[in-house]
């Protein structure tokens, strides 16, 4: 066989190599204290003796984008996308108060476009720098054969450290406190079956129709990035960590199977959805599809993709400390004396 061999079988080295020059200049955008060596390495090093911990303790998280993926297949947009996957890590990791200082992705494609995958690693720079961490290293994968061309898949990890007597685990949380919820951007990256169905499928909207209710394209709409919270969390955490009791991400599963993970036993966690106006997103999915109100919440975010619970006297101070950084929020709920779970009013 020739020199191409491996070429006629579907994967390009040189096109390989392309993508690595692409986006070496992007991570070297993400470069923080702690870094050692490079990209180039068969692992990424990182120290933690510029932070001084003293007890420290590693927080990791793994996560993809989902079947939003198909609306950046559709559109051609890929940046956007690289924002997603690194949020939907990140603020995993700051749910345990963790401060999040090093990704890496992982990017698999049936055939390798320098070009594309240099536009996902711009967003998932893009996502590191908001959120303050290094992009370490990664993987591109080719994968002949086993996507379809003009498709792919990405995934991240994140790891972040905390002090050991700081973590949050939800034991703090108790009746009383009240739950302060963060604005989401809008679906975030999380219930795209439910959404394309209804959206695309059953109503028929095409991705670039304009949606009068959206005041934008149907396209623009789904490809909004995730909001990234865990910098502005740790700023909280570092003001005065005895205002939080909890935090908790409020992803795949909505509030029903998020917010329980941060109530002790005892707690019961009320949420008052008249205490914010949730993206006319989710009003349009749920009149197009006829979905349950129940079912809207345990699908999606409904507008809050972030849950802070604090001292209920100390909650008008925390709502400011939000506003102040431009990052909408409101009460939306307290807790209160119960068996584990969640009670939508």
């Amino acid at each position: 066989m020739n020199g191409d061999a491996y070429r006629g079988a579907g994967v390009d080295i040189d096109a390989g190599n392309e993508a690595v020059r692409r986006i070496t200049p992007h991570a070297r955008r993400t470069e923080i204290p702690g870094i050692l060596g490079g990209i180039g390495g068969f692992g990424g090093c990182f120290s933690l003796k510029p932070y001084g911990f003293r007890d420290p303790v590693l927080v990791a998280g793994a996560d993809g984008v989902g079947t939003k993926l198909k609306v950046a297949f559709a559109t051609g947009i890929h940046d956007t996308v690289g924002i997603d996957c690194v949020a939907m890590n990140v603020d995993d990791v700051a749910a345990h108060g963790a401060r999040p200082l090093f990704f890496l992705d992982y990017i698999a494609v049936g055939r390798l476009d320098p070009a594309v995958v240099e536009s996902l690693v711009k967003g998932v720079a893009e996502g590191c720098v908001a959120a303050g961490c290094a992009l370490l290293g990664g993987e591109t994968a080719e994968m002949p054969g086993f996507y379809r061309d003009g498709e792919y898949d990405i995934a991240g990890f994140a790891v972040g450290a905390v002090e050991r007597d700081r973590l949050m685990d939800g034991s703090r949380v108790a009746p009383g406190h009240a739950i302060v919820g963060l604005h989401s951007s809008g679906l975030h990256s999380n219930g795209y079956s439910l959404a394309r169905k209804v959206l695309l499928d059953d109503a028929g909207l095409g991705l670039n129709s304009r949606v009068p209710e959206l005041g934008r394209t149907l396209a623009e709409e789904l490809l909004e990035p995730t909001r990234i919270y865990c910098r502005v969390l740790s700023e909280l955490l570092e003001s005065d960590d005895a205002r939080v009791s909890g935090l908790a991400h409020i992803t795949g599963g909505g509030f029903y199977e998020n917010l329980p993970r941060i109530l002790p036993a005892g707690c019961r966690a009320r949420v008052r959805k008249g205490s914010w106006e949730p993206p006319p997103i989710f009003r349009l999915i749920q009149r197009l599809g006829g979905v349950d109100e129940r079912e809207m919440f345990r699908v999606f975010n409904m507008g809050i993709g972030m849950v802070v619970v604090v001292h209920r006297d100390e909650a008008a101070s925390v709502l400011e400390f939000f506003e102040a950084r431009a990052i909408p929020a409101a009460i939306i709920g307290e807790i209160v004396s119960g068996g584990p779970g969640v009670e939508i009013v």
